[in-house]
């Protein structure tokens, strides 16, 4: 893949603070709002749930999720231009007591002020979304397919 449009879904990752996730339940396919850090390699993203949400239902370790990231939207915006990326995801959870979850807490609180109070908080935790095949879309005409390998050379950038 081009390196110009490697170095545009990570600027999108870096930029987007909010993605949609895409989920099937047994009442039907449903879609949440989360915020998220990408991980330093933009291979994965962190988001954080509370087990008391739907959505987290969804956030079982190896569940596969639908990602959506897209710029944001506007009055002078033209639709049809806004940048987005749309992959499956595979689910990992956090333990709480590890180094890792320690590292990516401190991030996300980075990231996110609010997030020193619930990650605090017995019923939230951060997950792990690692990014999988999709599309990108850059603009109007401006479609790539992306594998896992394009993220790993994103994270060479």
């Amino acid at each position: 893949m081009d390196r110009g449009v490697l170095e545009s879904v990570r600027k999108l990752l870096q930029t987007t603070r909010v993605l949609s996730l895409a989920y099937v339940t047994e009442a039907g396919a449903e879609v949440a709002l989360l915020p998220f850090v990408p991980r330093d390699d933009c291979a994965a993203v962190y988001v954080q749930a509370s087990a008391l949400a739907r959505h987290t239902q969804a956030l079982r370790p190896g569940a596969r999720v639908g990602v959506l990231v897209h710029e944001q939207d506007g009055p002078a915006t033209d639709p049809m231009q806004l940048a987005r990326l749309s992959v499956d995801a595979a689910v990992s959870v956090f333990d709480k007591e590890s180094a890792a979850y320690d590292a990516a807490a401190a991030q996300f609180a980075g990231r996110f002020r609010a997030a020193r109070l619930t990650l605090g908080l017995g019923d939230f935790n951060l997950y792990t979304l690692t990014l999988g095949s999709g599309r990108f879309v850059e603009g109007f005409a401006r479609a790539f397919d992306i594998t896992p390998d394009a993220f790993g050379e994103i994270g060479r950038l």
